[in-house]
């Protein structure tokens, strides 16, 4: 009777007792282009520093060539893979953590193929934090527990700069590179890192 206690307490050992569930998935959403895209970031930042040379103050060529070049590197770099982990406390991703009396509600919306979870603090500042969902068994399980302790919201109220992201996003152009691994190929649920569920 002592072996099975010691053997399961090696198995358990390593394990946070406050983790309530854990996925691993991309930091964020992610599409795969083609060098393509690099003609059109050099054909818009051209544009834009000649408007700006012309009609405007020369110093803004300096944020705009550096957002540009934002961009740029978050189109054409593979997101690397986290973990995510929800805990009787909050919420750690990518070594931030996020507890319960900061978030507000959470919503989920669609990007590239992927479900994005969005959690939004309270007033004033509303932080947003995005979580991806690599498929539709771990997001059932994640809104079960999140509504414990959050306020879900089915549709979300789009503010102007939500509005703004979408309308740059349109304006990449897009091709017919390989598009963002499907749920299957980024984790199956028995590939899934041990997930584990208490009453909380």
């Amino acid at each position: 009777m002592r072996n099975n206690d010691k053997d399961m307490e090696a198995q358990t050992g390593a394990t946070n007792p406050q983790m309530v569930y854990s996925w691993k998935a991309p930091l964020r959403a992610y599409k795969k282009r083609s060098n393509g895209i690099l003609r059109f970031y050099l054909a818009l930042s051209l544009l834009l520093s000649l408007i700006v040379f012309f009609f405007g103050d020369k110093v803004l060529l300096i944020p705009i060539l550096t957002l540009l070049f934002l961009f740029y590197v978050l189109t054409i770099t593979p997101p690397p893979e986290v973990e995510n982990i929800i805990t009787t406390f909050g919420i750690e991703t990518a070594g931030i953590s996020l507890r319960w009396e900061f978030l507000s509600h959470f919503f989920y919306s669609s990007k590239f193929h992927f479900t994005v979870l969005t959690l939004v603090s309270h007033a004033p500042y509303y932080y947003h934090a995005y979580l991806i969902i690599p498929d539709e068994e771990t997001k059932k399980k994640i809104t079960e527990i999140l509504s414990k302790h959050l306020m879900y919201v089915e549709k979300p109220q789009r503010n102007f700069t939500d509005k703004l992201v979408d309308w740059l996003s349109n304006l990449i152009p897009d091709d017919e590179e390989e598009s963002s691994p499907s749920s299957a190929q980024i984790h199956s649920p028995s590939s899934l890192s041990p997930q584990k569920a208490v009453t909380i």
